[in-house]
């Protein structure tokens, strides 16, 4: 047995998956993944069966980024016919689900008439009885809520799914992870563990505390064919030691997208965790992983999308988050899970929720959910949030991609929050069509024009200036744009500089640098310390 003590390397990669699929939030609960493994996966894998080279010149077409093509450098055929083969039989109880919800669906469409429903239930799918509740809008019309707790805790439900990819990055390259499944290949080690293992927790901590390879090793079930290969993802190396932040003033580092650290000596808040790793090649300076603190208060989540909530960032942070504040949602909505009830599933126990204008008060800070409109296509989707942080006297507002449809709602909220020093404002303005992201949950086509109409898209320069007519911030920042390297698997955004959202958001930070106002579009990295006085001390982009 070896008794020396190895660190895990710095750019290993922990992947979660879900039957070999990049694991998001809706392959978490159940009726999500079932209508995403039918509309999505299934989909997806029997194109390229039956057309793989359709996918291969797609994938290097840059009009195609983003699309439902698999991207592998040679073919891959055979593999995903085995993959498509598992899926129907591994996943079978899924598949049935889905179609169930389609049925159910339909059978409201055709017969709930504006009368009581009472007399449907009978005619509720044999697999969807006592796991929903009919329903009728004000306007009659029909619908249905899930009881989501009680299909976590039935056969739709399968921890056997989830499992972990250990590899080791060298660049930004990675195919767009929502349209490629991750097969065998050399390098990687695949481990059928579920996302709640505390392997992954052990795992995680070996990047700053060395432990045993064997240990390890045994904790996680490596095979012996695989032990060669998993020895090489450590070091006895000791890596670049964390320097807790001690200073008097208010800390704000941007790691990328919509990841923001808020620290002072005393508390540490970590805003939509999305951040890249250390020791590999990229063509943008920046924040990582080693820049995160041992000990993290409050980590604050403020939608459902897979570039705000991303789990091969958060299963390796979980050691660290003391709590974890996500938007209150009991809809019962298909197109809206819970996402407590999704964090708690994998492994997370600290999860608090919050309403729209409830406050969480810890220490010298306060942290307030703010109302989150549009960028949902118009789906009613209450999982969202903004958040009001304020550090002693000093007034963050995030705001994520929140699309500015009516301004009178903020003023409603200036009313009750006041003046902010900073803004954080997200501004990709163009955004995919409602059935690039919620297609598969949709039962019946949605025209083309429709879908083209209703979009994932954050405010552009008309909407966004609201917010500084209204708050009056002494700095306002542009963010979550998915403009890094590291987040075009996640986002597929490549912008030139005529693209609208470039375009927007110029304006934006040129009208408030007219009227004296710090104005910028954070990319790869930014550091500013505040005084608690609420006086900027320095500004630099390292």
């Amino acid at each position: 047995m070896n008794n020396e003590k190895y660190y895990l390397r710095l750019n290993v990669i922990i992947e979660p998956l879900v039957e070999r699929w990049y694991a998001w939030s809706h392959l978490i609960s159940p009726a999500t993944a079932a209508m995403n493994v039918v509309g999505r996966h299934l989909k997806i894998m029997n194109s390229y069966i039956q057309s793989p080279q359709i996918h291969a010149a797609a994938v290097l077409n840059p009009k195609m980024l983003g699309g439902p093509f698999m991207d592998y450098k040679q073919p891959r055929v055979e593999d995903v016919k085995k993959l498509k083969g598992e899926t129907l039989d591994k996943q079978s109880a899924l598949v049935s689900l889905a179609s169930a919800i389609s049925e159910l669906d339909t059978m409201l469409k055709a017969h709930a008439r504006g009368y009581s429903l009472e007399d449907l239930y009978e005619k509720v799918p044999d697999l969807l009885k006592g796991y929903v509740e009919l329903t009728y809008d004000l306007n009659n019309n029909p619908s249905f809520r899930i009881f989501e707790s009680l299909l976590y805790d039935s056969e739709f439900y399968d921890r056997s799914a989830q499992s972990i990819a250990l590899w080791v990055t060298n660049n930004d390259e990675r195919p767009f992870c929502l349209s490629t499944a991750r097969l065998d290949e050399p390098g990687v080690i695949h481990l059928p563990v579920p996302f709640d293992h505390a392997g992954i927790d052990k795992l995680s901590r070996m990047k700053r505390e060395p432990g045993s390879i064997d240990e390890i090793a045994a904790l996680l079930g490596i095979r012996e064919e695989d032990r060669g290969l998993f020895d090489t993802f450590f070091t006895t190396e000791k890596p670049l030691t964390y320097q807790k932040y001690e200073g008097p003033y208010v800390r704000m580092r941007y790691f990328g997208h919509a990841c923001i650290l808020i620290e002072t000596k005393d508390v540490s808040i970590l805003v939509d965790p999305l951040i890249s790793y250390y020791g590999y090649r990229s063509s943008v300076e920046h924040f990582s992983d080693i820049d995160i603190p041992d000990e993290i208060d409050y980590v604050l989540i403020t939608h459902n999308h897979q570039d705000h909530i991303l789990f091969e960032t958060l299963l390796p942070l979980r050691h660290k988050i003391r709590n974890i504040i996500v938007p209150r949602t009991t809809s019962g909505a298909l197109q809206d899970p819970n996402l407590k009830l999704m964090f708690n599933s994998v492994g997370f126990h600290n999860v608090i929720e919050l309403d729209e204008m409830e406050k969480v008060r810890f220490g010298d800070c306060t942290i307030t959910g703010i109302p989150f409109t549009g960028e949902h296509c118009d789906l009613n989707i209450q999982a969202k949030l903004c958040y009001h942080v304020v550090v002693d006297k000093f007034r963050f507002l995030f705001v994520a991609d929140s699309r500015v449809v009516e301004p009178r709602l903020y003023k409603h909220i200036h009313r009750r929050i006041g003046d902010v020093d900073v803004i954080f404002l997200g501004m990709e303005c163009d955004g995919a069509p409602l059935t690039w992201l919620y297609g598969p949950l949709l039962t019946e086509d949605l025209a083309r024009d429709k879908d083209q109409s209703r979009r994932l898209a954050g405010s552009n320069f008309e909407k966004g200036i609201h917010l500084v007519d209204i708050f009056h911030p002494k700095e306002t920042y542009v963010y979550a744009m998915g403009m890094e390297p590291w987040l075009e698997f996640i986002s597929t955004i490549r912008y030139t500089e005529e693209s609208r959202p470039i375009v927007q958001s110029n304006l934006l930070v040129g009208e408030c640098r007219s009227r004296g106002i710090i104005a910028e579009r954070l990319f790869g990295e930014k550091e500013i310390l505040y005084e608690f006085k609420e006086e900027l001390v320095e500004s630099s982009s390292l």
